[in-house]
């Protein structure tokens, strides 16, 4: 399936698309009901829609669960199509057992409670202990306000249109210059004569940050000290352990960064190497651009030569679970140049078939002392905390052993009782038959 072969009414009526994370960092599969109208002659193209939608999650994110937001606020029985339905169950029961994470039904008119009994039917006991029903009041249980529309209490301003189709929010995060927010080289201003104290105090700064347009490096020389890597910004940087083999660049790590609060855990290497015979331009882009600084994050690797990477977070922001990364690569032809106007030339005019592309999420590291705390304060146990998970139970199972116990000395208390009792009776018994 691709995008040519879907036709493009079913794009452009948003009804089913991709975008935002739940609190656990599974990105949001999201099905606006009130926008399917029941017609036999379109099913079989809402059906390839849908599975359009999974084949691509699935390639670009492999491995990682979705959740599906059903929402069916200003719907009705018109827009149920059981067969559809259906459909969509065992797209994840059948092609997709481990996609899953939840699936939230958000604001169920009442009058689609039967036809719920009959979908529940369908379900297995582990696939219903995934259904969520929730509402208005409730929904920021399993998705954060900033993933949300403003009509469900969120503050998530994103529109729906097409073209072009979603790319899975990936932005260009800042560079070492700022912002980056054109690739048009006619429209970059150079900044490389502004005050450092000036610059500094930009990065510095926790309020946010008006997109600024920026020059890379002005020559080439420039672009290879940057290929080379400047120790002072490598240190304290987490070295990578494992490393993605792709057909142009090997890249480590090989699935995620990892981040955390304190100072030595704000700052991970990217390592790339260039597996080919020639020059490889390459990019890294970011779903959350304002919290992370590259350095660099759009250059080209010489072949057999390696790049050093540095993602640092920006300011007072902290890592998130729905963060993530794309690394792009093309390679370039032995004639091509390297400077920052060939390489923004280069990217203009690549074809997307040629560009290699590799993600990488976001793991928050927690400290002992924090899992604990959060095991103390929260009684509920979330699958991506084990060591919260083990001692939540560990907690349940002391109180368990203690109300255990004092039923114990209960019964042993009234059992002497009742020794006593019946002793006392058969001594009472005895005495009056040996008095008569």
């Amino acid at each position: 399936l691709t995008e040519s072969s879907i036709p493009r009414w079913m794009f452009e009526s948003g009804a089913v698309y991709l975008h935002g994370y739940d609190k656990e960092g599974n990105k949001l599969f999201w099905f606006r009901v009130k926008l399917h109208v029941k017609d036999a002659k379109t099913i079989l193209d809402k059906k390839r829609y849908v599975a359009f939608w999974l084949e691509r999650y699935s390639k670009r994110e492999p491995g990682m669960p979705l959740t599906v937001v059903f929402d069916m606020s200003e719907s009705g029985l018109s827009n149920i199509d059981m067969d559809f339905v259906k459909y969509i169950i065992n797209c994840f029961k059948v092609y997709y057992p481990k996609f899953l994470s939840k699936m939230i039904m958000y604001e169920m008119p009442w009058i689609m409670n039967a036809a719920w009994k009959i979908v529940k039917s369908w379900l297995g006991p582990e696939a219903i202990s995934k259904l969520k029903f929730v509402t208005k009041s409730d929904i920021q249980t399993f998705v954060g306000p900033e993933h949300l529309p403003p009509y469900m209490g969120g503050t998530d301003e994103f529109k729906y249109s097409y073209p072009p189709l979603l790319d899975d929010d990936f932005q260009s995060p800042m560079c070492e210059n700022g912002p980056i927010v054109s690739e048009d080289e006619s429209d970059i201003k150079d900044t490389e004569s502004e005050p450092k104290e000036i610059l500094e105090s930009s990065f510095n700064s926790e309020q946010s940050i008006k997109p600024k347009k920026v020059n890379f490096i002005e020559d080439s020389q420039k672009s290879d000290d940057l290929d080379r890597g400047e120790p002072g910004r490598l240190k304290g940087a987490r070295k990578p352990t494992t490393t993605f083999k792709g057909t142009l660049l090997h890249i480590s790590p090989s699935e995620e960064l990892r981040f955390g609060a304190k100072e030595s855990e704000k700052k991970c290497l990217i390592i790339l190497n260039n597996v080919t015979k020639n020059h490889v331009a390459f990019k890294v882009r970011t779903t959350a651009p304002e919290k992370y600084r590259v350095k660099p994050s759009n250059s080209s690797c010489e072949p057999g030569a390696s790049v050093d990477i540095v993602v640092s977070l920006h300011g007072g922001f902290q890592a998130s679970l729905q963060d993530r990364f794309l690394v792009m690569a093309a390679e370039m032809e032995s004639s091509a140049g390297v400077t920052v106007p060939e390489l923004a030339q280069f990217w203009k005019e690549v074809s997307k078939t040629k560009v290699m592309e590799h993600r990488l999420r976001c793991h928050v590291l927690e400290t002992p002392k924090s899992i604990l705390s959060n095991s103390f304060e929260s009684p509920s146990v979330t699958a991506t905390n084990d060591h919260q998970d083990l001692q939540s139970m560990l907690m349940r199972m002391m109180a368990s052993n203690s109300r255990l116990e004092q039923k114990l000395e209960s019964c042993l208390w009234m059992q002497k009782v009742l020794v006593g009792l019946v002793s006392f009776l058969f001594a009472f018994t005895a005495y009056s038959l040996w008095t008569s």
